[in-house]
């Protein structure tokens, strides 16, 4: 799992390879990955925004920007929670994400929040080491 705290919001995400969508034969991977916000701070916030970068093993990049989640912009009292699961299809045995969500305070304030990097790797990602 991994994990980033901003502003006392926690986001955690935990991807898993889904071999039954990927297919080396045809360059497809397929990852769903699940994202856990936590309120853990003293004022309710609403995300509003996402932003994510993706970079596949040959380094190139697809950059994703968008309202809410899951098509929803969730709205987090103190101690409240939201998960959602989502997918991310490759060309490549291996990449990796990382992003943000811009979040609205109760008192109108916005910010950004940070997603943690997290790794996506398939069973098909040969590494030679020397």
């Amino acid at each position: 799992m991994y994990r980033a705290v901003t502003r006392q919001i926690e986001v955690t995400v935990e991807p898993n390879f889904v071999p039954e969508q990927s297919s080396a034969d045809r360059s497809r991977y397929f990852w769903s990955y699940t994202i856990v916000i936590t309120n853990s701070g003293e004022e309710t916030v609403q995300l509003k925004t996402r932003h994510w970068i993706i970079t596949d093993a040959t380094g190139r990049q697809q950059e994703v920007k968008g309202e809410g989640v899951v098509g929803e912009q969730p709205t987090l009292a103190p101690g409240e929670r939201f998960e959602y699961t989502s997918g991310v299809p490759l060309s490549t045995a291996s990449g990796f994400m990382t992003g943000r969500y811009q979040m609205v305070s109760e008192s109108g304030e916005r910010f950004e929040i940070d997603v943690p990097t997290f790794s996506l790797d398939s069973p098909d990602n040969k590494r030679v080491l020397n």
